[in-house]
């Protein structure tokens, strides 16, 4: 089983900043969240912009890093972007 937290801004599509999945053969992490469909579209979108960081297991990684069972994945929208990923937020 691989667990997905979602950071800052992200949720998915219910609404839960936190999802667990079963994975038999490792993938890389946009596998795995292309996987998940429309739960998490917005994050989908948001790795095709690039405004994603990635970590597996407390450690940086990217979209292409592989993820294995067991593995911990921790996704944040950056460059003050929403959830929306439409503009900046301005503090």
């Amino acid at each position: 089983m691989v667990t997905i937290t979602l950071m800052g801004d992200l949720e998915t599509s219910e609404g839960e900043r936190s999802l667990s999945c079963e994975l038999e053969d490792p993938l890389s992490v946009k596998q795995l969240i292309k996987q998940q469909g429309r739960k998490l579209r917005q994050v989908t979108r948001l790795l095709r912009e690039n405004k994603v960081m990635v970590t597996i297991n407390r450690r940086v990684a990217s979209e292409d890093t592989s993820v294995h069972d067991g593995d911990e994945i921790s996704l944040v929208a950056h460059d003050g972007m929403s959830t929306k990923g439409l503009g900046p937020s301005f503090y």
